[in-house]
């Protein structure tokens, strides 16, 4: 199989319905594919949050939280 035609695990999750609605399904993925899957599903705003970066604590429905280390989701919430 080429490189082209691997599955992405992400993608597969993806058709499953594994990931998207759930603000805690995103751990594992690489961030540009996150956000992708997060506009794809209908989520208002995605925040994205590097280590030791400050963040609000106000809780906004409709937002996608995303703690990102090195390009990689580690945790994901929604407010």
């Amino acid at each position: 199989m080429s490189g082209s035609d691997a599955v992405d695990p992400s993608e597969a999750a993806d058709r499953s319905g594994a990931v998207g609605a759930d603000a805690e399904g995103y751990a594992g993925l690489r961030v540009e594919r996150a956000r992708e899957l997060a506009r794809r599903h209908g989520w208002a705003s995605v925040r994205v949050l590097e280590p030791g970066e400050l963040m609000t604590m106000e809780y906004r429905q409709g937002r996608l939280n995303l703690a990102v280390r090195d390009g990689v989701v580690e945790r994901s919430w929604e407010g």
